[in-house]
């Protein structure tokens, strides 16, 4: 292989793991090479078969490459293939102008005796300290999303990183919340030339003012104090901007389903699953702070009470939290029941809100069984959703990718709650950076038909909230 000459290049030797988890990754590296070691197509063609992400990705990685590859010859792979910009679906980066290299010689190299064994991890690691040893005018980088390797190459002085292009933040600390507090002077500022109306029973103001720019539709920005208002941002021109006042499900009398909000995160979040208006509403927040509750009580009021839904649908991705419990018999929805634990726990706080009786509970529970449907993530591919509400539970374990299929199942008259807490990733190689619950609240900010909060303060239980401090 024969890298280019430098001016600021660099060489970056590409760990299996990271086409797996992007296959788009040998085009997300700019100008800069990329080199594809001959033990990464054999970990490649091990796992190319199966039904899951990481083998339809590896596919899709072979698919690019037999693409790349189709009208070379030995010289030009010799060379460096160059990199097509067409396959890499970019979202506001440079274009690649590197070029792919193959491992195509065995190359002179010496593991350390600390190495011991022949295993593929360490054969990737010899293979980048060989490209380095020969190419001292060169900067190699090898991209692994192994931390181990990452640890053993630092050690062996290989220069190592992780694969950063998934991530659609660089810090979750700035993750959009979806509330603004206004500041102390802000009527001073900006209500000189308001206007304020009424329709029907929702009250309007319109607002001009330099604050009004850092603001998103649907967002919801409030006063901090006892009387101040607490609005929902509806439309946005320049500096103006249009205020809804939110509808307080604080009080008693504008309960849902015998719920009420208990703070102001959670009243704007009923305010947003509640609006005809937003189609997609994401809800961040830890353990306790009652998204999954809020997202029922509110489904359950629009499709049993208004009969704007059809019925509810409750999915989530099914990973267990300590060892697996094996096969489960049954039909999909009892397949899925020992994974819905929270939906019947809410259920059951749901229920007992309702008058009636043991009787009347009962013949609720029926109802709800037929309005309610458990359905898994694995057979979502295909299907369409018209006029349902929609519950994906523990979406913070799903990548991009799933994220984006599911979605796109939502048909005419269909609402989708995503609920998630991204302290809490099963998934292997996701993170907080590049969960799909992550790139769906940071791609929709901005659509107005959609919403998003996240809820900071525990409801549980005095127990709960000390443990989520202190443990």
């Amino acid at each position: 292989m024969k890298a280019r000459p430098r001016d600021g290049r660099r060489l970056f030797v590409l760990d299996t793991n990271v086409l797996m988890h992007d296959p788009t990754a040998i085009f997300r590296f700019e100008e800069h090479d990329v080199y594809l070691p001959m033990i990464v197509l054999e970990e490649l063609d091990a796992h190319k078969k199966g039904l899951s992400e990481a083998n339809r990705n590896v596919r899709q990685v072979s698919r690019f490459l037999d693409d790349m590859m189709r009208e070379a010859t030995k010289e030009q792979i010799d060379r460096g293939l160059p990199l097509p910009n067409e396959y890499s679906g970019n979202h506001g980066q440079k274009a690649s102008t590197g070029r792919l290299f193959f491992q195509t010689r065995q190359l002179p190299h010496a593991l350390p005796d600390s190495l011991p064994g022949k295993g593929n991890d360490n054969a990737i690691l010899a293979q980048t300290l060989a490209l380095q040893n020969e190419t001292p005018d060169v900067r190699v980088i090898l991209v692994s999303k192994d931390i181990n390797l990452r640890i053993k190459a630092a050690v062996l002085g290989v220069h190592a990183e992780d694969y950063y292009s998934d991530k659609t933040l660089e810090d979750t600390d700035v993750l959009y919340s979806g509330m603004t507090a206004l500041p102390p002077d802000f009527w001073e500022r900006h209500g000189k030339d308001m206007r304020s109306w009424k329709e029907a029973d929702r009250t309007f103001y319109e607002i001009t003012g330099p604050a009004v720019r850092e603001w998103q539709p649907n967002e919801g920005v409030f006063e901090n104090s006892p009387e101040g208002i607490e609005g929902i941002v509806r439309k946005i021109a320049g500096e103006t901007a249009v205020i809804e006042l939110m509808r307080d499900y604080r009080n008693e009398r504008h309960n849902l389903w015998g719920v009420t909000a208990r703070n102001r995160e959670q009243n704007f979040a009923l305010n947003l699953l509640m609006d005809p208006e937003i189609d997609l509403v994401t809800v961040l927040g830890p353990a306790g702070t009652g998204k999954t509750l809020l997202a029922l009580a509110a489904g359950l009021m629009q499709t049993l009470e208004t009969n704007r839904f059809v019925e509810i649908i409750m999915t989530r991705v099914t990973i267990p939290l300590g060892d697996d419990i094996g096969f489960l018999p049954g039909t999909e929805e009892e397949k899925m029941e020992p994974w819905m634990g929270a939906l019947m726990d809410n259920l059951e706080v749901l229920m007992g809100t309702q008058e009636g009786g043991n009787w009347g509970r009962a013949a609720t529970n029926d109802l709800l069984r037929n309005r309610i449907k458990i359905r898994s993530l694995n057979f979502m591919r295909g299907r369409t959703f018209l006029n349902r509400y929609l519950i994906l539970d523990e979406a913070q374990n799903l990548t991009p990718k799933q994220m984006k299929a599911l979605i796109t199942r939502a048909g005419p008259g269909t609402k989708l709650a995503c609920l998630g807490n991204i302290a809490q990733i099963d998934t292997p190689y996701l993170s907080e950076m590049t969960s799909g619950l992550t790139y769906a609240v940071n791609r929709f900010r901005g659509w107005p038909h959609s919403g998003h909060i996240t809820l900071v303060r525990g409801e549980r239980s005095r127990l709960a909230d000390y443990a989520s401090d202190i443990l």
